[in-house]
């Protein structure tokens, strides 16, 4: 799936070693996993069958965020300057080359144009999409069609919304249908102002109240409210972290083999992406790099035991990517698909609601059959 139209780029070949626990793991809990790659360009579905890992990629142009609906029938992908929904299609996912092999299956449905506003991480919280607009230096919803983006909410801190990036405010935590918590590298109020102290300048932030509840971190990511505490990912360390806002200091779960970035649980088990961040002006001097030499950082997804903090599962990748974004956990989907549009199964895909069927001797199940083009990348 491209969000462009020029011809997509050659697809990256991926290669990948795993942990024989990885699909173990994901069939015994009855999952699969959502992947995404800006670096690459790619969406990533990661499935397991038979003890092996299954892997379908569709292209999108920078895709970051993501978002799984409650309900489980949205799955939001936040790209450079649109943010797509894809709505699940049940009765699809059958029909997909080969027949009967899928059991989930998301469709293309709406397009929102909203421009480069450097959107990092999405949630669903209120009926509403919600978007750490890191060009802009707030919250944003797409709620109304009329404009790209609403502001609704910045840090305290941030005197203006302007496309300065003053903070890199990057992460939010969704719980009981609000924004509660989100992450900033920076307490800082002037133009990439957040360069100036990567490495300790990293903030956790209350929504409601705009209270600063932790400070001093090293690049954080991902908070995420999960069996009623917060964690969050102290990326530049490495590091698994749970946060006490009571005093604001942070306790290592588990420490990685990479650049932590992109959280999601279920249950009793984490997981988390991981990035083989290189030497550079943004990454250059962080303590990651100074823990793991560069032939140990890894580039993949790792399963944390929350109760134990061991690495239980890893799925790393030797080709194709180097960095991830963003993962969700789709439960209840064992092998689900994603439809593309570099291929014809789109073409045939014609749902409606059921009433629309029922004239002219039109059957009434609600889907076009038609879905049969084999999947391609």
């Amino acid at each position: 799936m491209s969000d462009t139209n020029t011809p997509p780029p050659e697809a990256p070949k991926f290669q990948y070693a795993h942990s024989p626990s990885f699909p173990v793991l994901l069939e015994q809990l009855g999952i699969s996993l959502a992947v995404t790659t800006y670096q690459a360009g790619k969406l990533m579905l990661v499935r397991a069958e038979q003890g092996r890992v299954s892997t379908l990629l569709r292209s999108f142009e920078q895709p970051m965020g993501l978002a799984l609906s409650e309900r489980l029938d949205r799955l939001i992908v936040g790209t450079r300057r649109m943010v797509w929904t894809l709505a699940s299609a049940p009765e699809i996912a059958p029909q997909i080359e080969p027949p009967g092999r899928h059991d989930a299956c998301f469709v293309p449905r709406a397009a929102h144009v909203t421009g480069d506003i450097r959107g990092h991480e999405i949630a669903l919280a209120g009926g509403k999409i919600w978007i750490a607009n890191t060009l802009l230096s707030c919250l944003c919803t797409l709620d109304d069609e009329r404009y790209g983006f609403v502001p609704r909410w910045r840090p305290p801190f941030v005197d203006r919304m302007v496309a300065e990036d003053r903070c890199h405010l990057n992460g939010l935590a969704a719980d009981d249908g609000r924004i509660r918590f989100v992450t900033a590298l920076g307490a800082t109020n002037t133009a990439d102002g957040w360069k100036e102290n990567k490495v300790q300048g990293g903030v956790l932030i209350a929504v409601a109240s705009g209270e600063l509840v932790a400070r001093e971190l090293c690049m954080p990511h991902s908070p995420r409210c999960h069996q009623k505490r917060v964690f969050l990912l102290n990326s530049g360390e490495g590091h698994l972290c749970v946060v006490d806002l009571a005093n604001g200091k942070l306790t290592t779960v588990a420490a990685l083999p990479g650049y932590t970035r992109g959280l999601a649980f279920f249950g009793r088990f984490a997981f988390v992406g991981l990035s083989r961040i290189r030497e550079s002006n943004i990454f250059g001097g962080l303590p990651i790099t100074e823990r793991l030499p560069e032939a140990e950082r890894k580039c993949g997804v790792v399963v944390v035991d929350l109760v134990t903090g061991q690495l239980v599962a890893s799925l790393f990748f030797e080709a194709g990517c180097t960095e991830l974004f963003d993962l969700q956990v789709l439960p209840g989907m064992r092998f689900p698909t994603v439809v593309g549009f570099q291929d014809q199964t789109l073409d045939g895909i014609l749902i409606a609601p059921p009433t629309a069927w029922q004239a002219g001797g039109v059957a009434t199940s609600g889907a076009a059959a038609g879905a049969t083009a084999e999947e391609r990348r």
